[in-house]
């Protein structure tokens, strides 16, 4: 490939962007990266939800939006204060033990195992295991992990993933929080014990595993926990799951193997019991989202919406990594904070004036399980029927140039159709998720606006299979993602973000002018959601 092909895409975008901007600074990513640079100082302290750095970046942005002329769209002017209460599991004083017929075996928090604090685990509890696949079911998708197990007051083990057999995004939606823990619920589980697939792991264990000494959170309203009910939830090293499954005729390579394979995962109890003993440091505090609108100018359509999302929190201080505790989240998602601003900034300096209302929302929280958005989503701020469509930026990874864009969401509805024009008419190319096993689709702010029926999609830069930036992204996740390293000393493409943020508003611009709002696909798992 010359250089000149490869530096198509975003040289395409470049050009048209001179005409759309107007007098803008120009998207070579300057201004992109200074915002960058302030969220992810480490003045900031990697910004952890409730935190005072948090609340210095929700500020910062505040102060951006109204530099920029935007209306304020908070109930507290720019801000909506969101109420938490915080969980930390004491590990001095909690413990995890295998009991089976030959004695017990106690399990070292951290290297073997985890208590995670999302379920509001239970002081002390003491449960049959039971291994069921996949812990799914759900009849549409014709699965059904749990059919002739009994689980009711058991732990539910299973591998983390779905069958190859069930398209991506409802695969996404049946792991997601809320269906599982409505499922065991239903079930009468006591909780849940996954096991991750080494294969679809994100981050390696010896780093994932620092995150148990950091706070988990949930919303103060019950009704918005999703775990509720449940007894306990525990993540367990696959490099140690053999302790699991020793004795029950069965191994953990085994399932692995058929997991691989696509064949269908056991069902079977595993002859043990766990025994968990559990202490929980417990707090409540405040945090921020960030709104504003750049208001439409149709007088029966401004009243409508169009969401631009990004999340504003990361880890906060957390374990030293190489004498590092300071968790920046410069790409994860300080960037996608600054495409945020960048893009109002685009749209104001171009002289737009979408027919439809462009509201612009940073959001808490999103670290801690999409907590600030399903705040916003639940209670917004603006009538929940007028908003049409979210376009969410979660770290959407500059590193190379602009020459691919994936689609979270492409195929679910009209919105993926006006992202894939937008990006062609830009000579980018547009792509569906590379790899629906990481089940992104869920795992961000948009599922939150998903949830209540609004057409909503996630863009990242993209990367061909196979390809160089293929690596590079791969390499990024390994040694950067939810680590120190993501600070403002690593490589980045500037011009590919300008580029991206100039697609970003020429599709918000598209979207707020469009003679009928967004709708899902009649193929579409999620249109259920707004019937």
């Amino acid at each position: 490939m010359t250089n000149a092909t490869r530096f198509l895409g975003t040289a395409t975008v470049l050009v048209a962007a001179a005409t759309f901007a107007k007098g803008a600074s120009g998207p070579d990513g300057e201004r992109w990266w200074s915002h960058v640079a302030v969220l992810a100082d480490d003045k900031l302290e990697g910004r952890n939800t409730g935190g005072e750095g948090h609340r210095k970046a929700a500020l910062y942005v505040a102060g951006q939006f109204q530099k920029l002329g935007l209306e304020p769209a908070g109930t507290a002017g720019y801000l909506q204060p969101v109420m938490f209460k915080s969980k930390q599991i004491d590990e001095a004083r909690s413990s995890l033990v295998l009991v089976s017929k030959n004695g017990e075996e106690p399990l070292t928090l951290g290297d073997d195992a985890i208590i995670g604090s999302r379920i509001d685990p239970a002081p002390a509890l003491e449960a049959d295991l039971v291994f069921a696949g996949y812990g799914l079911a759900n009849s549409e998708a014709g699965h059904d992990d749990f059919q002739g197990l009994d689980v009711r007051g058991k732990l539910v083990v299973c591998l983390m993933g779905a069958p190859a057999s069930i398209a991506g995004s409802l695969a996404a939606h049946m792991q997601s929080g809320g269906e599982r823990g409505d499922l065991l619920r239903k079930l009468g589980a006591a909780g849940i014990v996954m096991i991750p697939n080494p294969k679809n792991m994100d981050i390696p264990w010896a780093r994932s595993s620092l995150a148990r000494f950091m706070p988990s959170m949930g919303l103060v309203d019950p009704m918005m926990d999703d775990t509720r009910g449940l007894l306990l939830g525990v993540t367990v090293n696959p490099a140690r799951a053999e302790k699991l499954f020793a004795g029950s005729g069965h191994a953990f390579l085994e399932i692995l193997q058929a997991a691989q394979a696509g064949k269908p995962l056991p069902r079977f109890a595993l002859g043990k019991r766990l025994k968990a003993t559990v202490a929980v440091k417990r707090a409540q505090l405040e945090s921020q989202n960030v709104v504003a609108i750049l208001p439409g100018s149709d007088p029966e359509l401004k009243g409508e919406y169009v969401v631009m999302s990004a999340h504003l929190d990361h880890l906060g201080i957390g374990e030293p990594i190489k004498g590092d505790a300071i968790y920046n989240g410069a790409m994860d998602n300080a960037s996608g904070v600054a495409a945020l601003l960048d893009v109002a900034a685009i749209l104001k300096e171009s002289g737009a004036r979408p027919r439809r209302s462009i509201l612009f929302l940073a959001v808490t929280g999103e670290e801690k399980g999409l907590l600030g958005s399903r705040f916003f989503a639940d209670a917004p701020t603006v009538d929940r029927k007028a908003i049409v469509a979210d376009v969410n930026v979660d770290m959407f990874l500059p590193l190379y140039p602009l020459k691919r864009l994936t689609i979270y969401g492409l195929g679910e509805s009209d919105l993926g159709d006006q992202v894939a024009a937008v990006a062609t008419e830009l000579g980018v190319a547009p792509d569906p998720d590379p790899e629906p096993k990481r089940n992104i689709f869920i795992r961000s702010d948009q599922y939150s606006f998903i949830r209540r029926g609004i057409p909503s999609i996630a863009l990242k830069v993209g990367f061909a299979s196979g390809s160089p930036e293929a690596a590079v992204q791969k390499r990024w996740l390994t040694e950067r993602y939810h680590a120190p390293s993501d600070d403002l000393k690593q490589p980045v493409d500037k011009p590919a973000a300008g580029a991206f943020d100039v697609l970003v508003a020429k599709l918000l611009e598209r979207v707020a002018n469009g003679a009928e709002r967004p709708h899902w696909k009649d193929s579409s798992f999620f249109k259920r959601f707004a019937e």
